[in-house]
Parts: structure tokens; C-alpha cells; sequence
């Protein structure tokens, strides 16, 4: 018996071998759902099962998003524990399997099984599904942001009948009182109201006039008016905001007076907007931007700056370049093509350069709005009463930049070139802030050049002022619902879901590709680039490098991979930005240019998509095959010159009649 218990006791520990091993050999793919127990209101169990509800004992790490945080969790015999820093009421888990990813979201609930309340994850899409939907179907833009926020609030507060009522409600009294009192969205608003306000002094006073007089020495034609307007988005690179009110609002009336429709005006507006300031060195984009890049370089431990990264990348922005190159060669082919081409024969041949221009309602609209534009003298028009007004807002907002962001510290670093401690600074400012600022010295310029040349009397001065504000309103109001929404898909972790349906095991060649549709849907999805940046550059750049890492490239391979997912975030971003009705900047160049916003976004998406088709599966994949960046800058633009040739249609020159352009 003595022999025998050394026997029995090797063989127990052997079979206990066998079966740690056989459970650690469990692959991921077992585990088809996942289970949450509420321990208390912050610390939760999870437990991986089968479809039946059976208990998968995996065993080993299992990287986790939690409410859009990457976690890395050990799982012991199927089930770990986490920890939320603050109590939330929804909790989303999403986990990669390797061939499949499982996305979950949870509602605490002390009255449900184990504390929590399971929700479909797809019921997330919802809100900005129904609202992007009823847009483009009924064109009643705050209908339909109404109904998206109440729809979220439905699924938030728990999808039952009372949760119909509560989700109401909390339209007024929850989404749209925070997006009111988020001081960055009243930064816009007041930027918004006080260039509308300015624009309205100047126009009364007659500066626009004089402006529309001294452009027109430039702009003697349909094509090269909106050559001045392509000059003028590039050359407002610094904020996405302020070139798309500035441009707007300065080109309308050339742009009206040599009939180019205000949707050609607001695509050019919008499409030189975030481009330019995506790519540009000194933006107020640039600082988020290289924060993202440098947190993940941290972490991977990547040696080369986040300049320097970012610097490398523009070879692959393929996007923002060639959809400027596009613009480009629209005005100087004189081509369009789609609905584009349908509203510049409406504008060219009728003088409507709206669409409502062409009911009787549409046109007193537009009459009542030209009145109250009109100059008060026609005889005294100085353009200098405008241009001072316009150029104090630019340099203002340069000047804004650079106080808000000016760290001693960063100029007195003699390893930094000029560039990198300007665009470093401006990284680094309070962009709302200097808004608001150039904003309001504008205003004061032109009171001050009104009253003081006599034009108008103060009283009237400050009517004009309010006029202006008025005019902002609608598009205000659009803005707020907007935020709103997107308050709501970020509680309900729309974006998160959107990204774990894409993740999974890819080639690192595909996997820029795959990045530029995943950022497009998510930004299309919930109007913000920016927000599709947050999410996006802290995943997949990770798991870049990661795939990378597995797949044995080296370094050399590895980085230009990099370089490129760093770009197509931003040009996805971009992208999806420009094609969804419910984005501010796409609804500001509505407002600024005095287009119907879904005119705008109906009219601008075949130009956005043909774009990303040649910059996405055409450069992107050529630059993944190793192809020169500037021989594949070059392919893609004969691509969509040859595409312009062939499908576009040849807008219809007309002479205006003298007293038109008066």
C-alpha cells in the first residue's frame, strides 16, 4: 500500500493537470455570450457561456471595452471581476473572440436578475438611424433630431410604456438643458450669433456691397467666383468653424450674383472646412490630434514623436487632398454631375439659387431676406467697412490661439523648430475661447465704422445686430438638437458598438482600409468627427501595431501602417462628417452659405462618396502594395479627372444682366 500511495497521488495530480490544461485550452471562439452580475453599483462579475446559457471555463485574458475603456481582464473558470471608477446607469462590455466580437450593454436594475438588465446592442443605432432617416425623407431637420433624442430616451430610460413618457421628457429637461449648458456649445452659439449679427451691420452699412463690388474685379464669371471661394476655404486653414461662417458668409452675394446655387456654395464651403484644417500644421484640430497620437505611442512604446508621426501620415490623407483636388477640378472643368448639376442648371437658367426660390412662398423668403440685407445708402459702399470687420475676426482668432495656448516652457525648448512650437501652441488653445473673442472684435469694428462714418444712427446699428441674430435661430436650434443627440448615442455607446461589429482578425494590409469605413460610419452615425478621433485613435492604432506584431513585420513594415491608420481615422472621420445631416459643421455651411440643409447634404454626398471610393479601395490599397505616395496622389486624381470626364455634364454659361449683379 505504501508503493501504491505515491502512485495514486501522482496519478491524481496528473489527472488535475490534464483537466487546468483542457480548460486552458478552451479557445475564445467557445464563448458566445456573456453574462454581468451587478456586485454593487460600481463592481461587477462577468461570466463567459455558450448560446444556452452553460458555463464556458475559459481561462486566461480576454481584453475587454467597458463603457468604451479598454480593460484588461483574467478570466478564472469562466468569470472575472472589474470595477467602474463611478457609478453608471448603462454599462456596455464588448469582447474580440478572435472570429467573432460579442457587444452588450447593461442597465442596472436592484429589481432584475443579478442586478442588471440585458438590452439588444443594437437598439443603440436607433437614435441617430431614425433621425439621419426622417431627415432625408421629410427634410423637417429638427423633426427629426426631436424624434432621434426621443427615441435614445425611450431605450435609455428602460423600453417600457412609463419609459415612453420618461424618454419625452427628458428631451427638455436632461439632453437639451446639458447641451445648453456645455460651455464649449455656447462658445459656438454666441460665435454663431455674433458673426450673424456682424454680417448683418456690414450689410446694412454697405461694406458687403463694397466687397461684392471689389470681388467682382476677380470673380467676373460663374467659374472664377467660385475659384475665389476655393481660395479663400484653403486659405482659412486654422479653424474648421470660422472659415466655414467667414467664406460663407462673405461669397454668398458674389456667388448669388453670377447664379451659382447655394448648394455648390455650401459643398464648397463645407469641403474646404475640415479638410484643410484636418491636414494643416497650425489648427486648432492639430492638438487633439497629436494628444491621441502620443498617448498611443506612450503606450506601445513607439520612440518617434507624435509630430513626427503625424507628419508622416499626410502622405497617406489621401481624402482631404484629393477631395480638394476634386473641388477643384469641378470649377475649372465647369462640370458637374447628380443632383449637383440639376441645382446649377436651376440656378444658371432661372436665377433660383435655391431651391424654395422656386414657389411663391420661397420667393417672398427670399425677397424679405435681400431687404433686410440691403444697404441703407446704395451710393456709400466701402468695402474697407467690411473687409476690417472680416479681417479682424481672422486675426483675432490668430491671435486668440496663440494667447490661450502660449506656454513659456514650449519657446524656450530649443529642440523645437518654429513650426512645431506654433503648431504646439495652437494645439494647446482654447479654440472656443478665441472664437468668441475675434467674434466680438468684429462686432465692435463694425458699430464703430457705422456710427462713426454716420451711415446709421446707433439705435439702428443695434437693430441691424439683433436682425443678425435672428437669422442664426434656425440653425441654432438645429445645432442644440444636434448635441443632443449626440449626448444620447454616447450614453448609449453607439460608436463603441459600431466599432466592435468591425473588429475581429484582419490582415494588416486591410486593415487601413477597413479603419477609413469604420470611422465613416461611426462619425456618419453621430455627426462628430471629432468624437470618432476620441474613440477610434486609442483602438486602432493598438491594434495596428499589435496585428503587426503578431503577423512578425518588421519595424520598417510596421510603421507605415501605422502612418497610414493615423491618416484614414482623420480622413473617416472627415469623411463621414461631411455626408451626415445631423453634423454642426455640415449644418453651419447650410446656415452660412443660405442653403436648405438637406439640399446641402443631398447634393454634396455623391461628391464626398466618389471621393472616398478612389481614396479608400483605389490609393489606399495601392499605398498598402508599396507604391510611391506621390505616384498614388497622382493615379487618384487622373481617376477622378477621368470620372468627371466621363459622367459629369457641362454647366450651361449665361450672361447676367448688369442689373442682377447690382
Amino acid at each position: 500500500m505504501k508503493l501504491h500511495k505515491p502512485l495514486l497521488s501522482f496519478l491524481l495530480l496528473l489527472l488535475l493537470t490534464v483537466q487546468a490544461m483542457a480548460q486552458d485550452a478552451i479557445s475564445k471562439d467557445a464563448i458566445e455570450e456573456l453574462q454581468l452580475q451587478a456586485i454593487n453599483d460600481t463592481a461587477f462579475t462577468l461570466r463567459t457561456t455558450s448560446e444556452e446559457g452553460n458555463l464556458v471555463k475559459y481561462n486566461g485574458p480576454l481584453p475587454l471595452r467597458v463603457n468604451g475603456d479598454l480593460l484588461e481582464t483574467a478570466f478564472l473558470n469562466g468569470e472575472a471581476t472589474f470595477s467602474l471608477s463611478e457609478r453608471a446607469e448603462l454599462v456596455q462590455v464588448s469582447a474580440n473572440m478572435g472570429t467573432h466580437t460579442l457587444a452588450r450593454l447593461y442597465r442596472l436594475n436592484p429589481e432584475a436578475e443579478n442586478g442588471v438588465r440585458e438590452f439588444p446592442m443594437w437598439l443603440s443605432i436607433l437614435p441617430p438611424l431614425i433621425a439621419i432617416v426622417l431627415a432625408l425623407i421629410f427634410r423637417e431637420v429638427l423633426l427629426a433630431l426631436f424624434a432621434g433624442i426621443w427615441v435614445g430616451g425611450f431605450v435609455i430610460y428602460g423600453l417600457s410604456v412609463k419609459s415612453f413618457f420618461t424618454g419625452l421628457l427628458a428631451v427638455g429637461d436632461t439632453y437639451l438643458m446639458e447641451a445648453l449648458t456645455d460651455g464649449d456649445h455656447v462658445s459656438v452659439i454666441i460665435f454663431s450669433m455674433l458673426i450673424g449679427g456682424m454680417v448683418a451691420i456690414i450689410s446694412k452699412n454697405g461694406g458687403m456691397a463694397g466687397v461684392v463690388n471689389l470681388l467682382s474685379r476677380y470673380a467676373k464669371s460663374a467659374k472664377s467666383s467660385q475659384v475665389v471661394t476655393w481660395v479663400l476655404g484653403v486659405a482659412i486653414f486654422f479653424d474648421d468653424y470660422a472659415n466655414t461662417l467667414i467664406v460663407g458668409n462673405t461669397m454668398r452675394p458674389v456667388t448669388d450674383g453670377h447664379r451659382v446655387s447655394r448648394e455648390k456654395l455650401a459643398y464648397l464651403v463645407d469641403s474646404t472646412a475640415a479638410p484643410v484644417a484636418a491636414i494643416a500644421f497650425v489648427t486648432t484640430w492639430i492638438g487633439a490630434e497629436l494628444g491621441y497620437i502620443k498617448d498611443a505611442a506612450i503606450s506601445l512604446g513607439i520612440e518617434e514623436g507624435a509630430y513626427s508621426m503625424f507628419f508622416h501620415s499626410l502622405e497617406y490623407a489621401y481624402y482631404p487632398v484629393l477631395t480638394l483636388v476634386f473641388m477643384l477640378m469641378l470649377i475649372l472643368m465647369n462640370r458637374d454631375f447628380g443632383t449637383m448639376h440639376k441645382a446649377e442648371m436651376r440656378a444658371r437658367t432661372t436665377g433660383a439659387v435655391t431651391s424654395s426660390s422656386l414657389d411663391e412662398s420661397g420667393q417672398e423668403r427670399q425677397q424679405q431676406e435681400m431687404a433686410e440685407f440691403e444697404p441703407v445708402d446704395a451710393t456709400r459702399t466701402r468695402a474697407v467697412n467690411a473687409l476690417l470687420p472680416v479681417l479682424t475676426v481672422i486675426f483675432g482668432t490668430v491671435i486668440g490661439l496663440l494667447y490661450t495656448g502660449y506656454a513659456p516652457e514650449v519657446w524656450a525648448d530649443t529642440s523645437m523648430g518654429f513650426l512645431r512650437k506654433l503648431s504646439t501652441t495652437i494645439g494647446d488653445s482654447n479654440s472656443y475661447v478665441a472664437l468668441v473673442w475675434a467674434s466680438l472684435s468684429g462686432v465692435i469694428v463694425a458699430i464703430a465704422l457705422t456710427v462713426s462714418q454716420r451711415i446709421m444712427s446707433l439705435t439702428s446699428t443695434m437693430e441691424s445686430l439683433v436682425v443678425g441674430f435672428k437669422t442664426m435661430l434656425p440653425a441654432i436650434l438645429i445645432l442644440v438638437l444636434a448635441w443632443s443627440l449626440a449626448a444620447v448615442t454616447k450614453e448609449l455607446y453607439t460608436a463603441e458598438y459600431l466599432t466592435s461589429l468591425f473588429s475581429g482578425n484582419i490582415s494588416p494590409q486591410f486593415l487601413p482600409e477597413i479603419t477609413f469605413f469604420l470611422a465613416a460610419i461611426i462619425a456618419f452615425s453621430t455627426g462628430s468627427s471629432w468624437g470618432t478621433m476620441a474613440i477610434l485613435y486609442p483602438l486602432m492604432l493598438p491594434a495596428a501595431w499589435y496585428v503587426c506584431q503578431q503577423q512578425g513585420y518588421p519595424m520598417d513594415e510596421t510603421m507605415p501602417i501605422i502612418y497610414n491608420v493615423i491618416s484614414v481615422v482623420l480622413a473617416g472621420s472627415v469623411f463621414g462628417d461631411h455626408c451626415s445631416p445631423i453634423s454642426d459643421t455640415t449644418i453651419l455651411s447650410s446656415l452660412a452659405s443660405g442653403c436648405n440643409h438637406i439640399d446641402h447634404v443631398k447634393t454634396q454626398l455623391p461628391y464626398a462618396v466618389t471621393v472616398a471610393l478612389v481614396a479608400n479601395i483605389v490609393c489606399t490599397n495601392l499605398s498598402s502594395f508599396g507604391v510611391h505616395w506621390l505616384l498614388v496622389y497622382l493615379i487618384g486624381a487622373v481617376i477622378l479627372w477621368g470620372f468627371i470626364k466621363i459622367f459629369g455634364k457641362k454647366n450651361e454659361e449665361v450672361v447676367v444682366p448688369a442689373t442682377e449683379m447690382a
